[in-house]
């Protein structure tokens, strides 16, 4: 379970002139210590948030994703495609990669207290980033953020993250 310092951890770097940059340590990663991310909506008039979720929390939902694109752990990835990824975030390449943008939506939990109406779950669907967000969660990554319409952050917030930045907050990186 991340602890609330590992959360904070999740950080804003200085402006690159393209927009803010999120840092996300991963400290146990034989490679790099740290993964930098970008927004994918850059305007402040797009109507996306960005949330810092846990991890844990948000493949657990995406594991509730009826979809047939949920990918299988890091662990069970052809050695090419773990390579093709830590390159993709390798922090010393001149290209920021975008965070993963979601979608999240609640459902009836199966079972009585479901049929009920009294237990709902959350069900997380990645609209892009799966490869990126299961692999920083491998590589040790307490949090890390994600982009969401802002229609759904506060779900989002609840059920799988920690702090919704607003956009104002983007601005200031």
């Amino acid at each position: 379970m991340p602890t609330s310092a590992s959360i904070r951890a999740v950080s804003l770097a200085p402006s690159t002139g393209r927009g803010p940059v999120w840092l996300v340590p991963i400290p146990a990663h034989p490679y790099y210590d740290h993964v930098r991310l970008r927004r994918i909506f850059e305007d402040d008039q797009s109507r996306h948030r960005v949330v810092v979720v846990d991890a844990c929390k948000l493949l657990e939902c995406a594991a509730r994703d009826d979809t047939d694109y949920v990918l299988p752990p890091v662990g069970d990835w052809h050695s090419g495609k773990v390579k093709g990824i830590r390159d993709f975030l390798d922090p010393d390449n001149e290209r920021i990669p975008a965070m993963p943008y979601v979608t999240i939506e609640t459902r009836r939990v199966r079972g009585l207290l479901g049929l009920l109406g009294l237990k709902r779950e959350g069900v997380v669907a990645f609209r892009n980033g799966q490869h990126r967000a299961r692999y920083l969660a491998h590589a040790g990554a307490a949090a890390f953020p994600v982009e969401v319409h802002e229609r759904e952050a506060a779900l989002l917030a609840s059920l799988c993250g920690y702090v919704e930045l607003s956009a104002a907050d983007d601005a200031r990186g």
